[in-house]
């Protein structure tokens, strides 16, 4: 059974960068070090930070003795980092620069006076961030659901993870319905790389294992993605899940993992499926 991983699975710039800085804090600092949500969405690296004194708070009302809070890599509201920069805690600032970006633009088109669009989940942390940064009403696009009307003025920025495919689709809704279309493609290169990679993968093999956390919004489309080409497909976020049946009578598997997967789990999940038969 041969096993291919994809070049591009695993850490992009922007976790890879957070993940850094909040281990070499660890390092440095031994107490009263916070992260506002889970730095990244992988499970597991979170645990190895939660080890070493880096616990993840959703409030800062949770806990008294905070002396430094880090900024997990999707950002937060613009409110809640106005509040802690006014209470005198140490902020460290791990928000991925490809969000920071995405969070200018989101404000420069809502003071140039566009109806402001976010194509992304609503509930991801980096949108509901991005939300923070428009003035007045602010409309999140999502293929799950109806194209809203639009008239007018428009302006569009998107969540850093989405494909390229779903902005192409809602471009093509948005210029035959508004006045004006203005856009400007926040999506990280490395996530469409990461697409494009996995999709020629799977059309290539027998079986494609994602590696990832199961909250983490680019792992579960690389999975949505492998299925929709109907090759046997597996969302897992250790070797622990693992099970030999998936592989029987399979000649070629793909492992690809989303940017949030550190390499020692590609290599663990490498290792599990080469002793079944690799």
């Amino acid at each position: 059974m041969k096993i291919v991983v994809a070049k591009t699975a695993g850490f992009c710039f922007g976790v890879k960068r957070a993940v850094n800085i909040a281990f070499e804090v660890a390092r440095k600092k031994h107490k009263g070090v916070y992260t506002l949500g889970p730095i990244i969405h992988n499970p597991q690296v979170v645990e190895r930070l939660r080890q070493r004194g880096i616990v993840p708070i959703e409030d800062i009302k949770e806990k008294g003795d905070i002396e430094a809070l880090i900024i997990r890599t999707h950002g937060i509201p613009y409110s809640i980092l106005g509040k802690i920069s006014s209470m005198g805690y140490e902020i460290i600032d791990a928000t991925c620069p490809f969000v920071k970006k995405a969070q200018y633009y989101a404000k420069l088109l809502s003071e140039e006076g566009y109806q402001v669009l976010i194509l992304g989940e609503r509930k991801h942390p980096e949108v509901r961030g991005l939300m923070s940064y428009v003035s007045g009403k602010v409309l999140i696009i999502n293929e799950k659901y109806p194209y809203p009307k639009l008239k007018g003025r428009v302006g569009i920025v998107v969540q850093t993870t989405q494909p390229i495919e779903s902005l192409k689709r809602f471009l093509s809704y948005a210029i035959e319905h508004a006045k004006e279309v203005k856009v400007y493609n926040t999506i990280c290169n490395s996530t469409a790389l990461r697409l494009k990679e996995t999709e020629e993968m799977a059309k290539n093999v027998d079986v494609m294992v994602v590696v990832g956390g199961k909250n983490s919004a680019n792992t579960t489309q690389l999975a949505t993605l492998c299925r929709s080409l109907s090759v046997s497909t597996y969302h897992i976020e250790t070797s622990s899940e693992i099970k030999d049946k998936w592989f029987k009578g399979a000649k070629t598997v793909g492992i690809t993992a989303g940017a949030s997967t550190p390499e020692w789990i590609i290599k663990d999940v490498k290792e599990r499926i080469k002793d079944i038969g690799g």
